[in-house]
């Protein structure tokens, strides 16, 4: 049986891998789908799809168990998003998750979803997990060793750190403006 497991992994975090051990016992292969994979260097997405997909499949080599990482773009068009996933993904027998929109599209697709207790939220929040690095907190012992590498590897604090910086002008950090709209106004001081 094959599932599926979706998050945006910004970054991938201890929750996330207490989630894919025990999906990975009920299942013989999993679909990790990265999703909001287009967005990338600002506070809310800090890291590229290509760096999560380094961070998770590193993860999870640890476990006997077949994995298959497919970054997936947003659509912003929730009628058809089941469809958009499945064009992008290996066929898939059952989707985990707790978000409620996701296991309301899966189940209106008809698609069967399981869910499980969320593992230490209060501690394991990717936005939690995000500012801690921003502040030069402790978050390492929050993320499996191979990510701390990654993100090591990357200079992912660098990067997050000047991401969330700020002068007067919000826009620069806001996660649903491109370039080009961050840009747009700007004056040249």
């Amino acid at each position: 049986m094959r599932g599926f497991y979706i998050g945006r992994f910004q970054p991938y975090h201890n929750g996330h891998h207490s989630m894919v051990e025990r999906i990975a016992e009920e299942v013989d292969e999993l679909v990790l789908g990265i999703g909001s994979a287009d967005d990338s260097h600002t506070t809310h997405d800090p890291f590229t799809a290509g760096e999560r997909i380094m961070m998770i499949t590193k993860a999870v080599s640890e476990y006997d168990l077949t994995t298959y990482v497919v970054p997936l773009e947003d659509i912003n068009r929730n009628a058809v998003w089941v469809s958009h996933v499945e064009s992008m993904c290996p066929d898939f027998d059952v989707a985990y998750s707790n978000n409620p929109l996701v296991v309301r599209l899966f189940e209106e697709a008809g698609i069967e979803v399981r869910q499980s207790p969320m593992f230490d939220r209060d501690r394991l929040e990717g936005s939690e997990i995000r500012q801690r690095m921003i502040d030069d907190e402790s978050w390492r012992d929050r993320v499996p060793p191979s990510v701390v590498e990654v993100i090591e590897e990357i200079h992912g604090i660098k990067r997050l750190q000047h991401v969330s910086a700020s002068d007067s002008l919000d826009r620069y950090t806001a996660a649903d403006e491109s370039v080009e709209e961050k840009l747009d106004g700007f004056d040249e001081r």
